[in-house]
């Protein structure tokens, strides 16, 4: 894999990887960003939700488990001294949808918590990760 980085301005970028689509990067006006797009540690926390739960969905697909709504919410604390790295991160997995299996949420999210995401993987080498779920009947 490899992504290209280039500046537009003071601290907006934008970054491109092998799919060859752009993401904006942005940076607090007081530091010379104009505020317009996600920071680099916003990104990290994105990757991770949507990496655990594209695996999720995959997996519960197979399983034949049908949803009408599939949300994750993720939660990090950082550091007070730079580089300000996180120091804790909890995901909230929420379901909704009619004869969800609760075992079968619990060994999806720890499939992809264990096994198959590998930006959960690289970070709880760093950091802890925790997560809950909920399930709600549509």
């Amino acid at each position: 894999m490899e992504v290209f980085i280039k500046q537009v301005d003071g601290l907006s970028f934008l970054g491109k990887a092998d799919s060859n689509h752009w993401v904006p990067i942005d940076g607090p006006k007081s530091f010379a960003g104009h505020e317009a797009a996600s920071r680099p540690m916003e990104l990290l926390l994105i990757a991770l939700g949507s990496c655990t739960a594209s695996d999720i969905a995959s997996i519960l697909q197979k399983k034949r488990i049908s949803l009408t709504a599939f949300s994750v919410q993720c939660r990090a604390q950082r550091a007070e001294q730079h580089p300000k790295v996180f120091t804790k991160i909890h995901l909230l997995f929420q379901f909704k949808g009619e004869h969800i299996l609760e075992d079968a949420i619990k060994q999806a999210i720890e499939l992809s918590q264990n096994k198959y995401c590998p930006i959960a993987a690289m970070l709880k080498e760093t950091v802890p990760i925790t997560y809950d779920y909920e399930i709600q009947s549509s």
